[in-house]
């Protein structure tokens, strides 16, 4: 289970940057709960990453207002890990909330964009992209 956005924010802060970062990230992939394999469809990929990406999300009804709930996993550990982060921003928001969440400002927050390859940096803002436009579609 990961631990809540904030706890990630000051993890990372007290991490050295470079090796500790990245073995960090992949730990928060790690605990990414197990992704089933019926949810890996054409419909659940995420195009513009490098690496095989796949992001499920759902709406609860059960909350007022309905809330966003994100499954995801990628073949790459170290992408793995930065789905972890995109779900700790995301997961459980309202499409208010998730329309506000500045994924990149995170990440230069905590000094991971930096160590951020183009394609990872892209890959992460198709991520953000379609859990946005997923929230959109239950906000209309």
């Amino acid at each position: 289970m990961l631990p809540p956005i904030a706890t990630i924010i000051d993890n990372f802060e007290i991490l050295d940057d470079g090796p500790d970062q990245l073995e960090y990230l992949m730990e928060l992939g790690r605990a990414l709960p197990p992704f089933p394999d019926e949810l890996l469809t054409e419909q659940n990929r995420v195009h513009g990453c490098e690496s095989q990406v796949w992001v499920d999300s759902n709406v609860d009804h059960s909350q007022s207002p309905p809330r966003l709930h994100l499954r995801g996993t990628s073949d790459s550990f170290i992408t793995k890990g930065l789905i972890a982060l995109v779900m700790a921003l995301h997961d459980g928001k309202t499409p208010t909330e998730i329309a506000d969440v500045d994924v990149f400002q995170v990440f230069k927050q905590i000094g991971l964009g930096a160590h951020l390859t183009s394609k990872r940096s892209n890959g992460v803002r198709a991520m953000a992209e379609r859990i946005h436009r997923d929230a959109a579609r239950l906000a209309a």
